[in-house]
This record gives C-alpha cells, structure tokens and sequence, in this order.
C-alpha cells in the first residue's frame, strides 16, 4: 500500500499544532500508520519537521500566487492573500513556533521568499496611500503572520469559528494598517 506523503504531512501538522512534543508514535498513529512507515518516510523529528516546513513554503507560496497579490488594490490583495492562506494557518501556527526553523545558517530560502513578496505588498500600499507609513512594511508583514497564526489556535481551541477566521485577520489587520483621513 503506497502512503501519501502529503496526507502524512498534513496529519502531522495537525497534530503538532495542538501538541508540539507529540512523539512519533503519536504522529504515526495521527496519521494512520505504522511506526516503522513512518520511519521509513522520515528519517526522526528534525526530517518530518524540515518536511513540514518544505510543505509549508510550497503551500503558503501557491496561496500567494493565487491571491495575486500585485494586482489591484494593496487592502484588496491582502483580503485575497488571507483568504487563500486560511487553509494552511494551522500548519504555519506550528511552524511559526517551531524554533529549529529559525536557528543558525540552515535557513530556508523559501522564508525569504514569501517575506520579500509580502513586505512589497505591504510597502506598494503605503505608496499608493492606502496604508500608514508609520509601520514599517516588514512590522505589517510579521503582523500578518501573528495574526494568522493567532486565529488559527483560536480556532482550533474553539474560541473563535472557523468561518470567522479570514474577516477577524483581515479587518484587524487593515483595521490598524490604514491611513486614517484628517
């Protein structure tokens, strides 16, 4: 029988979400295999994580693209982009915490990436007027990614529905964002 990575992948991220030190019988389980298959898919944490996050980029750089995010409107682009990041903020709330990620020169390029297209959207809309210049394109961009993962655990707690959680990022974010007229 053939096991779908990705399907792995997204048990996984499920799963660590809730409860980062989950072990990887606990994630075996999650995903409905075997132990041993899971080995043989990822060779420990430190290889499922990396996976994760190689899923993560490719998942959150085709939300970019579909969000077309240099089209139109700054304030619109970014009510696109969360609607169509809102199926993977549950993955980006775990590795968003994950600091392994984060640590030394091992730094995934794919980070960078979304960071560079992100903070241009931002940065485009404080040049066409629509955002405050007062908060740094790369504070707007960190926002984003707080905020979403913010409303992700939200959800996933119960706290919030999940219907609500594209309009409570986007009007809170757009909310502080926008340049206010006097």
């Amino acid at each position: 029988m053939a096991v779908d990575r990705e399907q792995v992948l997204r048990a996984a991220a499920s799963l660590l979400m809730r409860k980062s030190s989950a072990t990887m019988d606990e994630v075996a389980r999650a995903a409905g295999i075997s132990r041993a298959t899971l080995n043989r898919q990822f060779a420990g944490r430190d290889a499922l994580v990396r996976a994760l996050e190689e899923l993560g980029i490719a998942e959150c750089e085709a939300a970019v693209a579909r969000a077309v995010i240099d089209d139109g409107p700054a304030a619109d682009a970014v009510r696109r982009l969360v609607q169509e990041l809102e199926p993977v903020a549950r993955q980006l709330a775990f590795l968003y915490s994950e600091n392994q990620l984060f640590e030394g020169d091992e730094q995934n390029a794919g980070w960078a990436r979304l960071d560079a297209r992100l903070v241009a959207l931002f940065r485009r809309g404080q040049e066409a007027g629509e955002f405050r210049i007062d908060l740094s394109p790369v504070w707007l961009t960190e926002a984003l990614y707080g905020l979403l993962v913010s409303a992700a655990w939200a959800v996933c707690e119960g706290r919030v529905a999940p219907k609500d959680l594209s309009s409570n990022v986007t009007e809170l974010l757009l909310g502080g964002a926008l340049r206010t007229q006097k």
